[in-house]
């Protein structure tokens, strides 16, 4: 039986990355990684995100920060395509993405835009 955290982080992390992500992150889960991802659903998603001090839309516009600083692209991405559920208009991420290479650098910048690109690219070929 999960708990109400787990049961929270879960309901979060599958509306803000996709139902299909995340389920598909939980059955590819095996005997050594299962309980890492317990503990992402039920503190990340279920503690954090969970906890409504901040926006969801906040949160996401901080966790692109923090990713692109540590240069950790695959989630960058990840949270760049929920953001945009979250509420973030494409004209708030590109000031978050300057500002990212003003404070992190500009190879920060570079790789945020181009991952940016390519979420946008392809939003824009899902519309036709």
């Amino acid at each position: 039986m999960e708990s109400e955290r787990f049961n929270t982080g879960l309901e979060i992390r599958k509306d803000v990355l996709g139902a299909e992500y995340v389920e598909k992150a939980l059955e590819n889960a095996d005997d050594f990684s299962r309980d890492f991802q317990k503990l992402v659903t039920e503190y990340c998603w279920g503690e954090i995100w969970g906890d409504d001090t901040l926006s969801r839309r906040d949160r996401s516009l901080i966790n692109l920060a923090m990713l692109a600083a540590l240069g950790r692209m695959e989630e960058f991405e990840l949270h760049f395509r929920g953001s945009f559920g979250n509420g973030v208009s494409e004209d708030e991420l590109k000031a978050t993405l300057t500002q990212i290479a003003v404070y992190c650098g500009i190879p920060a910048g570079i790789s945020s835009f181009r991952v940016a690109k390519k979420v946008l690219d392809e939003r824009k070929a899902g519309e036709k």
